[in-house]
This record gives structure tokens, C-alpha cells and sequence, in this order.
């Protein structure tokens, strides 16, 4: 098997000690990228990030990822630039519209314009450029700037998502798109696609990187029944988002109501090995291997194994750095 770069991507909802742990397991391990979730109402990526940046040399490092409807491009350019202090110029800053933001009144009108210039005003504070912005969705007067020096005037650029629009829009400026929530060699095959029809001829191809859900374990039926419940809570959302598969909307209604219900062994028992290996790398080390290599072999340039990673965070992270690397990079 051949990889391109592999990564990890941590949930933010665990105590500073945890991640300090897992960021060193996962350098030591020689994966590429650190990433960690920016998912509402858990901790703010930045904190887990920065604890990791003082615990690490070499791997990369950002969120994935902010929101430009909950924050605004002042703020996300301090907090890109801390971290990128804080790692010695190892950051990079992942944004993406979300989901679920209607549970707190927030409406996401124009993302895509709203994504666009939240990257232009952060690349003008970073390069140190006071001569102001003014957009359709964000101002910022002349004379703004920051009051310290980032590491970098400019920092590399992800945009999560599954659209033709937005991947089309984000081949202008983005380094990498990300579809998170999958592990289907179809649907990087389809992402690969749409960019490579908008290339832009004065930069570097935009990579595609496809991140999802992850049990690893010796006992491979297990790690799939691990994951089974954890693709549950979310498949609903994400099957309808991917071009590439039809699922049945009557076994997505089930899913969901037994969800709601907390009954997850029972939701995550509707989900066929099929379907599971669309949305999770899970199983035994060969068979996670596997996957990645499919998803390689269609066109991503990065695989991110998600949460839960193993049957324990620990167990799972170095199952995958010491079995499934290897298998990768073979």
C-alpha cells in the first residue's frame, strides 16, 4: 500500500493532561496532522490546539473547524496567528459553515461568500496590511491591524465541506478540502473531481482529505459494533450531504427515532457493513488499512482518523500508529 499524509482528529472534550497525552502518542507515531473538532457547545479548539503545540516539534496543527457564522475574521485570525505562535509556525486554519447552528438562532445565509472573505481578512491581518476590508459580509476599517507579529504572514487554508460550490469556490485559496464524516473512496473520488475541473493555474493542486469516524481493535466485530453506535448519532445528517449513495430515508427515520430514544445499540444494529464503511474507518488494523488505501487509491491526499479512534482514545491511536501506519506507508 502507498499513503499520502495521515492525521488525527480529536474531539474537544477532554482535560488538558488527556491531550498533552494523546498529541505526544500522535507525534510519536509519525503522523502528519493534529486536528482537532470545532463542534458546537463542546470546548473551543483552541485550547486543546495549544496545549498540543507545547507538547509537539514537528506535526501539524488546527481546528477543524471554525465557524465564520459564530466568529468573526478578527477573532479567527488571533486565534489562528496564537496558535501558530504558540507551534512555531506549524497551524493551519481549517473553516467551514456547520451545522445545527439553528439550535442557537444563528442563520447561515451566503457561506460561501461569508468563508471567502472571513480567509481574505485573516491574510490581510497576518501579512500586516492595515489598509482595511470591505466586503459583503465583514468590514474592517482602515488602520485595523494586530498589535504583535504572527509567525507567518500567511498560514495554510482547509474548507470543510461536501459541496460542488463551496470545493469550486475554495480551489481559488484553499490548500486542502475536507469531507468530514466520511470514508467513501467515491466520494474523494467526486471531490478530486469537481477541483481538478476548477483548478487555478498559478497555485498548487487543493488536496482532498476525508475524515471520519474511527474504531480500531484486534477484535474487529467489536470495533465495528463501537462504531455502528457512533455513526448512528450523526448518519442521518451526513448520508443526505453525499451525491455518491442513496440510503434508504424509511432506515435513516429508524435510526434517528432510536437515537433520540438513546437506544443505541439498537440504531447503530440498523447500520449494514456496507453503509458502515462509507461513514467509519472500523474494524482490525488490516481491515481499517484498507480503507485508507481505497480512499488514497480515489484520489485523497490525507485520510484524518476520527473519534473514538479505539475501544479507549490511548488504545486506539497507537493501535493505528503502530499497526496501521506501517501498513500505509508499506
Amino acid at each position: 500500500m502507498s499513503a499520502g499524509l495521515v492525521g488525527i482528529g480529536l474531539q474537544s472534550d477532554k482535560s488538558a493532561d488527556e491531550y498533552a497525552e494523546l498529541a505526544e502518542l500522535t507525534e510519536r507515531h509519525g503522523f502528519d496532522v493534529l486536528s482537532v473538532f470545532g463542534d458546537l457547545m463542546y470546548q473551543p479548539p483552541i485550547f486543546p490546539l495549544l496545549v498540543a503545540a507545547r507538547h509537539t516539534r514537528r506535526i501539524r496543527l488546527g481546528a477543524a473547524c471554525l465557524n465564520p457564522f459564530t466568529m468573526h475574521p478578527v477573532e479567527v485570525a488571533g486565534q489562528v496567528a496564537a496558535l501558530d505562535l504558540a507551534s512555531r509556525g506549524r497551524a493551519y486554519l481549517g473553516l467551514a459553515r456547520g451545522t445545527w447552528l439553528n439550535e442557537i438562532g444563528v442563520p447561515q445565509v451566503r457561506p460561501i461568500r461569508r468563508i471567502v472573505e472571513t480567509v481574505a481578512v485573516v491574510r490581510l491581518l497576518l501579512a500586516g496590511d492595515d489598509g482595511g476590508f470591505q466586503g459583503g459580509e465583514f468590514t474592517v476599517a482602515p488602520g485595523t491591524s494586530l498589535r504583535y507579529t504572527p509567525a507567518r504572514a500567511d498560514v495554510p487554508v482547509l474548507v470543510g465541506t461536501w459541496g460542488r460550490q463551496t470545493a469550486r469556490a475554495a480551489a481559488g485559496f484553499a490548500g486542502e478540502v475536507k469531507v468530514g464524516g466520511s470514508a467513501n473512496p467515491a466520494m474523494a473520488r467526486m471531490m478530486r473531481a469537481w477541483l481538478d475541473d476548477t483548478a487555478v493555474a498559478d497555485r498548487d493542486c487543493t488536496g482532498v482529505v476525508l475524515g471520519a469516524v474511527t474504531v480500531v481493535d484486534e477484535d474487529g466485530a467489536l470495533a465495528r459494533r463501537v462504531a455502528r453506535r457512533e455513526v448512528a448519532m450523526y448518519l442521518a445528517v451526513v448520508a443526505a450531504l453525499d451525491p455518491t449513495i442513496e440510503v434508504d430515508p424509511e432506515l435513516l427515520a429508524r435510526i434517528k427515532q432510536h437515537v433520540g430514544r438513546r437506544e443505541d445499540d439498537l440504531a447503530g444494529a440498523l447500520i449494514g457493513d456496507d453503509l458502515l464503511d462509507l461513514f467509519a474507518f472500523s474494524g482490525t488494523p488490516e481491515h481499517v488499512a484498507g480503507q485508507a488505501a481505497a480512499v488514497f487509491d480515489a484520489g485523497a491526499s490525507r485520510v484524518e482518523f476520527g473519534t473514538p479512534h479505539g475501544l479507549t482514545p490511548h488504545g486506539g491511536i497507537d493501535l493505528l500508529g503502530r499497526r496501521v501506519l506501517p501498513l500505509l506507508r508499506a
